[in-house]
């Protein structure tokens, strides 16, 4: 049987519980596509990108949860690798969406800068686990 460490197992259950809100915006994505809530193009393409970013990166978080315990890595470089790809999945996807938000918008608000900001998390995260995963080996 596979032993989880407390933090992963914690991690782990709310990220499962995260993609419930991942399947709401699914269901926003819905409307838009069946013109029931109004959206420019842009906008379009920006909650396309916001909820496939969430989906992905709440189910990769869920592999980097329980990876983690498979390193040596403690402290704060076990935290990174647990936690910046799900720390991503709020950060990247909240850039699409808030830069997107307003009546009639067609370019992104300064609240793109989100999307870097998460995909700095994404990259910290993956490489430390990463690093750590091949050093237990």
């Amino acid at each position: 049987m596979l032993e989880l460490s407390s933090e992963a197992s914690t991690l782990a259950g709310i990220l499962l519980l995260a993609l419930i809100t991942v399947e709401s915006g699914g269901a926003y994505l819905t409307a838009i596509s069946r013109g029931k809530a109004p959206a420019t193009e842009f906008q379009k393409s920006y909650a396309r990108a916001g909820h496939g970013h969430a989906g992905m990166f709440v189910t990769l978080g869920i592999v980097t949860a329980v990876l983690t315990d498979a390193t040596t890595l403690d402290g704060g470089w076990a935290w990174l690798a647990r936690t910046g790809v799900p720390i991503a999945a709020i950060v990247m996807p909240a850039g699409f969406f808030f830069s997107s938000m307003g009546k009639d918008r067609t370019t992104p608000s300064r609240w793109w800068m989100l999307i870097p900001a998460g995909a700095a998390f994404l990259t910290a995260g993956l490489a430390t686990l990463g690093i750590g995963l091949i050093a237990a080996a």
